[in-house]
């Protein structure tokens, strides 16, 4: 009898049901009659306008009842490929070490501190899952597969990846205050963590010819031995130069404070010989910092200097060596010369023209020392040379290269530093006679360091014959100086 009687209910209220929808049937025929009568009346583009607002605006909110799920992604580059994204980097080495075990198609990559280990990253398409304060995310790495092709006049049709990468990151809706609060910048924070283990040094150089590489600069592990243990210098010298670095390394808030880029500028200077890439190789030891190594004739125009720069990351040592040999960096204008009759020689120097660099001086100075010297922090910026004198003032002025270093001719204690390094000894009978030869003689480390490598060189060699070599060579050395004195003063003279 109950079941009945709700049958008998239903059946009482069929009726409402239908006239409901014949009444909504009957509304939504009025507004198609009245919509015919009306459309020819109005603007197409209007009708397209409001049709698709309207279809677009529900159609979110049917695609969210019916997925719940949001997606973040996380792109190799940024600012349009203008550099590449250290929360990629991030990421990476985060799903590295906790999620790639789960992944199928893996990626290996050599360990820059650990010989022949290697790391483990996600392939292309692969998807893991992470857990977080109860909440399970999802990871996918993606590439947009892109491919470009040369043309044969350009490159010989050879084809390139110029693929763009990212991570996705989906999280059901419910967790996404914790996802933006709290899991990225744990995982940004776990990775940064992770990339300091890791890393090791590396030495870049930039790419050029091909602006739309992923990358400007191809890098090999840095292995350079050089320290400032072993450094040929003055040691009152070279622990002022330690001091500076252990200062410009601790000196983030104090840069912050008086509004300047966390940067600083090195100068080295002297007659070739003397150590100044020796001294780069030092610093970017004792700092634990990579070296980008900027060839500048490669270099075609200011705007690629800029993305170079930028490219550039923090805990890094920016090199331009021999810069007065570079490129023309005077900031001069050059004269006007001749036009030639002969059409071969006009069309020689019109592709010269067209080949060579167009870096300016006023380009160089705004990355270094411009707005965007401060797109990021803790970099320094070394330039070399041998003729200080030939340097535009405005290149070398202090808050630019901010400490001038002279790397100059060897002395006494230089000389014991070597006599240490490649002898293993500290004291000789000829140690007078070389500080005193070395008085009157100029005379460069790198050509003490040759005579020292005697003993390396002949096996009947010792000490004491490295040691003479290098008195006979100071003592030809002084006495082509001290004629070549008079020779002078003599031309004075008359």
């Amino acid at each position: 009898m109950p079941v009945a009687r709700k049958m008998r209910r239903a059946a009482a209220g069929a009726p409402g049901v239908v006239e409901r929808f014949a009444g909504m049937g009957s509304a939504l025929a009025g507004v198609m009659f009245l919509w015919s009568m009306l459309s020819p009346f109005l603007p197409r583009q209007l009708f397209e306008l409001c049709v698709g607002r309207f279809l677009r605006r529900h159609g979110r909110r049917l695609a969210g009842l019916m997925d719940p799920y949001l997606t973040v992604t996380i792109s190799e580059h940024e600012g349009d490929r203008m550099r590449l994204g250290d929360v990629y980097d991030q990421a990476k080495a985060y799903l590295s070490h906790r999620c790639a075990r789960l992944a199928r198609s893996l990626r290996a990559e050599r360990a820059a501190r650990e010989g022949d280990r290697f790391l483990l990253t996600m392939g292309d398409g692969e998807e893991v899952y992470d857990e977080f304060q109860g909440a399970t995310v999802w990871w996918q790495a993606v590439s947009s597969g892109g491919r470009r092709y040369e043309p044969p006049w350009y490159g010989g049709g050879v084809v390139l990846d110029d693929d763009r990468r990212a991570y996705r990151l989906m999280f059901h809706r419910r967790h996404r205050d914790l996802v933006v609060e709290s899991y990225l910048p744990h995982v940004c924070r776990e990775g940064r963590a992770i990339m300091l283990r890791n890393r090791g040094r590396k030495l870049f150089t930039n790419l050029g010819g091909d602006r739309y590489r992923k990358s400007a600069w191809s890098y090999v592990a840095f292995e350079h031995p050089s320290t400032f243990e072993t450094l040929a210098m003055d040691p009152a010298k070279k622990k002022e130069i330690m001091d500076d670095l252990d200062a410009f390394r601790k000196g983030k808030d104090y840069y912050a404070r008086i509004g300047k880029a966390w940067k600083r500028g090195y100068l080295l200077h002297g007659p070739p010989g003397t150590g100044k890439s020796t001294m780069i190789a030092a610093m970017a030891n004792y700092l634990d910092y990579d070296v980008y190594d900027v060839e500048l004739t490669s270099v075609a125009t200011n705007t690629d200097l800029r993305r170079l720069f930028i490219e550039t990351k923090g805990k890094s040592i920016i090199v331009i060596e021999d810069i007065d040999c570079s490129v023309d960096l005077t900031g001069k204008r050059k004269k006007k010369t001749p036009t030639s009759a002969d059409p071969d020689e006009a069309a020689h120097r019109a592709s010269k023209d067209e080949s060579a660099t167009k870096v300016t001086l006023s380009g160089l100075l705004n990355v270094i020392d411009g707005l965007w010297s401060a797109c990021g922090g803790e970099r320094i910026v070394v330039f070399t040379t041998n003729h200080v004198d030939k340097l535009d003032p405005a290149l070398i002025r202090r808050g630019r290269m901010d400490k001038h270093i002279e790397m100059s001719y060897c002395c006494f204690e230089t000389f014991k530093i070597l006599a240490k390094n490649y002898l293993a000894m500290d004291a000789h009978h000829l140690f007078d006679d070389v500080e005193s030869l070395l008085h009157d003689a100029k005379i460069t480390p790198a050509d003490v360091a040759e005579h020292l490598m005697l003993k390396c060189a002949a096996a009947d060699a010792d000490e004491a014959t490295c040691l003479a070599s290098l008195v006979k060579a100071l003592e030809k050395k002084a006495e082509k100086e001290k004629n070549a004195s008079e020779e002078e003063e003599t031309v004075v003279d008359e």
